[in-house]
């Protein structure tokens, strides 16, 4: 297959992860095509992507302009019609994590997109082969994992399953490189490299406040003063969201059955109840007052 300069980027789904990918690369100059469910779903997109910019405009002092922002969001186009991302060189897929749900949406642009498309997953859990085996281009699929902001983090994990060929690594590589990253190597499992390891000890984060080892504030003190961490387990959790981290957390377990990914009882709990964190104002911290302050959980 002849090689194709990657111009044209797809990505499904504009929520937090989708919209931050959209944004990077209409920043790096890609003509950049986001499809969502709807036209309302889209604007909200276009609207978080924006704010992101000004965001960033005010804090850049001088590196990133307005007329820079002007430029990228004339590179953005919002779709709800699966159908425009025909044409794409790279599809990036940032929607629930749900493996039927991915997987109906690659089988689909299977069909519609030319022989060079990479399909690009950046779920952060789920393994890619089950992703790949989806498609007739098994070796064309890989994972690219972003970190949450997306403007800011520097990473990406590309993860290469077993049918992947090195070609489509390479190009998938560089193309994250290409959009001011720092892109790593990473095999299909679980977790990849940054989950594998950051999941386990959130978990054990959790079982330590059930022990009462100590306190939520203790624990995240500890953390950070005594490890150099820019912040605490449980700050992290309401960061990340405790719901996501739940997901991420039973994917995990059921892949490896090991006790060290399972989710606490104490996280199935606050889940239950909707406290999911800094997006829904409660979690380990109340975040309807400033400074947050520490929810009580009748612990």
């Amino acid at each position: 297959m002849a090689d194709k300069k990657i111009k044209t980027v797809g990505v499904l789904g504009a929520g937090l992860m989708g919209s931050g990918i959209a944004q990077v690369a209409a920043q790096s100059g890609y003509t950049t095509k986001v499809r969502e469910l709807s036209d309302a779903l889209c604007q909200k997109g276009r609207s978080s992507i924006e704010k992101s910019f000004n965001k960033a405009i005010e804090k850049s002092k001088g590196k990133v302009t307005e007329a820079d922002r002007d430029v990228a969001l004339k590179r953005l186009h919002f779709t709800p019609s699966l159908g425009d991302l025909a044409d794409c060189d790279i599809v990036i897929e940032a929607v629930v994590e749900d493996l039927e749900v991915k997987n109906s949406m690659w089988r689909e642009l299977d069909a519609l997109c030319p022989e060079h498309t990479i399909f690009a997953s950046n779920t952060s859990s789920l393994t890619i082969a089950a992703m790949a085996a989806a498609t007739a281009r098994a070796d064309r699929v890989v994972g690219l994992h972003f970190f949450n902001p997306v403007p800011v983090m520097k990473l990406v994990e590309v993860v290469r399953t077993v049918t992947t060929s090195e070609h489509t690594f390479r190009r998938a590589f560089d193309f994250a490189a290409s959009l001011g990253k720092e892109p790593i190597a990473a095999k299909d499992n679980s977790g990849f490299v940054v989950n594998l390891l950051l999941v386990p000890y959130l978990v054990d984060a959790i079982n330590a406040l059930e022990r009462g080892v100590a306190s939520v504030e203790d624990i995240d003190k500890g953390m950070k003063l005594g490890t150099g961490y820019p912040m605490g387990p449980f700050t992290l959790l309401d960061f990340v969201g405790l719901d996501t981290t739940y997901k991420i957390a039973e994917i995990m377990f059921d892949e490896y059955r090991e006790k060290r990914y399972a989710p606490p009882p104490l996280l199935k709990r606050m889940v239950l109840a909707g406290m999911y964190g800094r997006k829904s104002g409660k979690g380990f911290y109340d975040y309807s007052v400033d400074p947050p302050r520490v929810n009580d959980l009748g612990l």
